[in-house]
């Protein structure tokens, strides 16, 4: 039973990769895969040997020999427990969305459009790069990710032009997050799970992160789509902003910056905060809007545009609701493989049968390569359950290496494909991205960066 819950999962990652050929949306076969690989589960619950309890972090390997009842009530369980789990990420998304839908209502992301004068393509590269990379370690990959390319397609037109960028804002936010706490799930997790410290994490993943970030922009910079100067629409180039533009947009990011102080205060999950920060957003927004409808004659024709809806309604009606499912699919359809301990065979089998190469990480001597095949594995295997797998596996003492390199590669590695990271399976919703697109233009750029950061890894390591 395990081994056609696996075919149905690769065949689900199949029909999502050929998007675009099967002329199917991919939260079609994202969704199918996750309820006939649930469905498996409690066909066969009886014939597995093991299961892992996700709330524990454990994986009970007595599991064959207990009652059918008991294994049932143990699989509802864990289904409401990765249920949860991906709510609170998606109600996280939902929450940052429309914050940004919000913003974006009163033009506030032409402020920023504004702020960008060149129009060299090259020079906008690096502009996003960094902003990426530091965005994301303060409000985290995926809301960077949504931010950026929210204001990408407010000074990018042209389409081929806005891909290329959200592939170098997806390398980017990755390697900014995995440098915070805050910044990635992964790195929260090790956060939480008191494996790593703030000072120490930021010390030792700092340098290898903004290489990773680094290397790839450089090398695109020279390719041909980063060539001359972007086109912009003249009609557009001559807008003129809302008067509440500058408020809204300071506003917005505020509150989405704010989640992770909150989470720091008082220890709840950020979804919490995301929900508090975007009902003083739409506080702000609803009293502006009031100011907005009640101007006279000269700003009618803008009343009549938003007239039929306040701004949060309005701002609600455009969220992606098919991202936001297809992520839904994704993350319980991976939940599923976890629930049958299949990640920790695929960690375990690595750890043994993987040569002892480069330099031990401490006296048990797991191998820097095994490490890093969990980071490329990322890429098709959430790195979630990855490091979860981790946490079962290893039982290295606080700000060991080897929690740092975890952190890293999960971090990073997942920008090697497109659907290996939270940032990527965003920006495909919201730029349309193909899949083999990304795999054929920006993949070995962020296999280049992962390689040259986990090189810098070993070595700041091994001399300092």
């Amino acid at each position: 039973m395990g081994t056609l819950i696996i075919t149905v999962f690769v065949l689900g990652y199949l029909a999502i990769t050929l998007e675009h050929n099967l002329k199917i949306d991919k939260l079609i076969p994202a969704l199918a895969m996750m309820a006939i690989c649930w469905a498996l589960v409690s066909f066969g619950i009886d014939s597995f040997p093991q299961w892992f309890d996700s709330a524990n972090h454990k994986l009970l390997t007595t599991f064959g020999s207990l009652d059918h009842e008991h294994k049932m009530h143990m699989m509802e369980e864990t289904l409401l427990h990765h249920l949860g789990k991906t709510a609170e990420i998606l109600v996280f998304l939902l929450g940052a969305m429309t914050i940004v839908e919000i913003i974006d209502y009163f033009d506030g992301f032409s402020t920023i459009k504004n702020f960008i004068k060149t129009k060299s393509k090259k020079r906008i590269l690096w502009i996003f790069s960094f902003l990426a990379f530091f965005l994301s370690a303060i409000i985290d990959n995926l809301t960077a990710t949504i931010v950026l390319i929210s204001i990408l397609q407010k000074i990018v037109t042209k389409r081929e032009d806005r891909l290329w960028y959200a592939g170098l804002i997806i390398i980017a936010a990755n390697a900014g997050g995995a440098w915070s706490p805050i910044g990635d799930v992964t790195t929260t997790m090790l956060w939480i799970g008191k494996k790593v410290t703030t000072a120490l994490l930021i010390e030792n993943l700092f340098i290898p992160s903004l290489l990773t970030m680094v290397v790839p922009t450089f090398i695109a910079s020279f390719l041909p789509a980063f060539k001359g100067d972007i086109q912009i629409d003249a009609t557009k180039e001559d807008e003129t902003t809302h008067r509440f533009s500058g408020n809204m947009l300071a506003i917005g990011l505020g509150g989405i910056i704010f989640v992770p102080i909150f989470k720091t205060v008082t220890h709840l999950p950020p979804y919490v905060g995301m929900m508090l920060a975007l009902a003083v957003v739409a506080i702000f927004a609803e009293m502006y809007s009031s100011s907005k409808f009640s101007i006279s004659d000269v700003n009618s024709e803008e009343s009549d545009a938003h007239s039929q809806h306040g701004p949060v309604h309005s701002s609600l009606s455009k969220i992606e609701l098919p991202s936001i499912l297809f992520f839904l699919g994704i993350l319980m359809g991976v939940a599923a493989l976890e629930s049958l301990g299949i990640l920790f065979d695929f960690a375990g089998t690595l750890q043994e049968k993987m040569p002892m190469l480069g330099t031990e990480l401490h006296h048990k001597g797991v191998s820097d390569l095994v490490v890093m095949l969990l980071g490329i594995a990322s890429a098709v295997i959430d790195n979630v359950p990855l490091v979860a797998a981790s946490l079962g596996m290893f039982h290295e003492p606080i700000d060991n290496e080897l929690w740092h390199f975890i952190a890293y590669a999960a971090g990073t590695g997942g920008s090697i494909l497109i659907i290996g990271s939270a940032a990527g399976v965003v920006a495909m919703g919201m730029e349309k991205i193909d899949f083999f697109w990304y795999f054929k233009k920006i993949s070995w750029l962020a296999l280049v960066g992962f390689l040259v950061g986990s090189a810098s890894f070993m070595f700041i390591r091994t001399f300092f």
